[in-house]
């Protein structure tokens, strides 16, 4: 058994709506966007970042930013590249999420089946929490998204 803590934070824009707020895949109706080169889907790569964490092949940072450069901004596409290099089977993902905005109960199934999807998992190995933390940081001030992961592989 092995496991990994993967993080990744945005900041958010109020000033810009063109880009879609996309989080575990998932499309967010907001009228803000995720300052990111890439379509700025936090949850995807802090669960790349735990990958790279058990594989000591990272990907978010030099070959996402190449792949940016290369016109491919979806946030699974790195999520996939990370995959290849993982060896082990995935038991288990847990995903906490802090911000004010967006709402993310309403989305969690859908991006649990999601993520299930690109990982090749069931969606019961996967869990999602989120909170605002009582506004006591810039996440919880509605500046960002943070998130942490602890991904299990065996």
């Amino acid at each position: 058994m092995k496991v990994a803590i993967g993080q990744d934070s945005h900041r958010i824009d109020y000033t810009n709506t063109d880009k879609k707020v996309v989080l575990g895949g998932v499309e967010f109706e907001e009228d803000f966007s995720i300052v990111a080169n890439s379509d700025g889907d936090v949850v995807l790569h802090a669960i790349t970042n735990a990958i790279s964490g058990i594989t000591c092949k990272n990907i978010i940072g030099k070959v996402s930013d190449d792949m940016c450069k290369n016109g491919i901004t979806n946030s699974e596409e790195y999520l996939k590249e990370a995959l290849k290099y993982l060896d082990n089977q995935i038991v288990h993902l847990s995903i906490s999420i802090e911000c004010k905005t967006p709402k993310i109960s309403p989305k969690v199934e859908e991006m649990r089946k999601n993520i299930g999807r690109i990982l090749g998992i069931n969606e019961n190995c996967i869990g999602i929490t989120a909170t605002s933390g009582e506004a006591l940081t810039e996440f919880g001030k509605g500046n960002g998204i943070s998130v942490f992961t602890c991904l299990t592989v065996e």
